[in-house]
């Protein structure tokens, strides 16, 4: 036999290696090919879930403790299957009832629960003119409630469908005060010995010498108009800092925000105090209308930002992510649209190495709270949870609801979001009608948020 040449040895490796390939390919190797059962049918898992429509979409509306709450139920073809999803404004919250009862539910009703990218997609251009806080807060609903019924439907938790954890729970910090930085120190400790290794802190300042704004005196703005003296803010804070750090050490991770009501150079040279007090972050220094001054802060300072608490939509992060303007994302995911564009958003700031901060303080509603709690299971780039504990009437409200232990959340394990409503109870705690946002500087002047 002639003896076989190196190349043509080559040539038939390279054949034999593409003729399996194109077996493959073709789908005549059996490990292409469907299984098949003895009696001819395909396995279970193969024929995927019954297709199951949506009945309706509606809002139940409550507040038992004071915030208004807004909650989506989507119900649907399947006797008692039903999804529920956060939809709160806590501003306007009845305009965003209207958005879900008179255009989601005609909208939606019909449509396979399972298409969950889809329906986001279509009700998202649905009327043309799209973001703002009132449709994306009721496209939220709708999203976290077709979420939690894909939850159910597979016997899974959300986290589950998202991924599965990578964490056993989720670190988060909570609020503390105090009229004075020494009595904030003290509220500080107590948190402490309950295992909170997180902490945003906040505390009085200075007014008027005379106690009462000159506008106030004047009789100008309205009643329930707050003040704000810039500068006298402005001097506190590193004060607060600085005797924080003195009387409760290291250990603490804090972190203050500032709700973007200062003078873009007052919050650059008041940040760059704070710099030997090591801040977890700064939130919120500049509005939305103000971004360019992110770049004269990141040059400035090496103190983390949060930022993003006013965004409308996921897009509005991105150019800041690039440029490297910001550590981590402050984001309300009911804001944006709910899980779905939320966990894009995570996905996108692991390729920059930003972390989350979701959103989440008295006026999200327990499932909201979940929804985040979720996402943070699922995703690498966690970075922390802003968390509160229910009242009990809240928690009578809402069975099921998250619940804090030792500085960690937790989520309800059972399938889909976790969470539960009484509308019965709900019903007794019908919204406050007036919710404003409303500070003015000494001489009456609107502060923009």
């Amino acid at each position: 036999m002639k003896k076989m040449t190196d190349n043509s040895r080559r040539n038939a490796l390279k054949m034999m290696g593409l003729g399996s390939a194109i077996g493959l390919l073709s789908g005549t190797d059996s490990v292409a090919k469907p299984l098949i059962q003895e009696n001819g049918e395909a396995p279970a898992y193969a024929k995927g879930m019954a297709p199951i429509k949506i009945k309706s979409v509606r809002a139940i509306a409550t507040a038992p403790q004071g915030h208004n709450l807004i909650v989506v139920k989507v119900e649907t073809t399947e006797p008692g299957l039903y999804g529920l999803g956060c939809a709160t404004f806590n501003q306007r919250a009845e305009v965003v009832v209207t958005a879900v009862d008179s255009y989601l539910n005609d909208f939606c009703a019909g449509r396979n629960v399972d298409d969950i990218e889809d329906i986001w997609q279509s009700a998202y251009v649905s009327s043309y003119w799209r973001n703002g806080p009132v449709l994306n807060n009721a496209l939220s609903g709708l999203d976290q409630a077709l979420w939690d019924i894909k939850g159910k439907r597979a016997n899974m938790p959300v986290y589950q469908l998202l991924g599965g954890k990578v964490r056993f729970a989720i670190p988060t910090y909570t609020h503390a005060g105090g009229s004075s930085p020494e009595q904030l120190a003290e509220n500080v400790q107590k948190f402490m010995d309950q295992d909170f290794k997180y902490l945003r802190i906040q505390s009085g300042y200075k007014t008027a010498k005379s106690g009462t704004p000159d506008f106030k005196a004047a009789g100008y703005g309205y009643p329930g108009d707050g003040y704000l003296n810039e500068q006298a803010y402005l001097n506190s804070i590193p004060k607060m800092f600085d005797v924080v750090r003195q009387r409760c050490g290291e250990e603490i991770e804090l972190m203050h925000d500032l709700h973007e009501r200062v003078q873009p150079m007052g919050a650059i040279n008041m940040i760059k105090q704070l710099e030997p007090y090591r801040p977890f972050f700064i939130e919120d220094p500049f509005s939305p209308e103000n971004m360019a001054w992110f770049k004269q802060l990141r040059q400035s300072t090496t103190v983390p930002i949060a930022m993003g608490e006013l965004f409308n939509n996921q897009n509005e992060w991105k150019q800041p992510m690039v440029e490297g303007l910001f550590d981590y994302i402050r984001c309300h995911i009911s804001q944006i649209g709910g899980i779905t564009p939320a966990m894009k958003l995570a996905r996108l700031g692991e390729w920059f190495n930003i972390k989350t901060a979701w959103h989440g303080p008295g006026d999200v509603s327990p499932v909201g709270h979940a929804a985040n709690c979720h996402i943070d299971f699922a995703i690498w780039n966690f970075g922390i949870q802003e968390a509160v504990n229910f009242s009990d009437k809240v928690l009578e409200v809402f069975p099921g609801s998250p619940y804090v232990k030792n500085g960690y959340m937790y989520v309800n394990e059972v399938p889909g979001l976790g969470v539960d409503i009484n509308e019965k109870e709900a019903a007794k705690y019908p919204l406050r009608k007036t919710s404003t946002w409303q500070v003015r500087r000494e001489d009456g002047t609107i502060i923009r948020p």
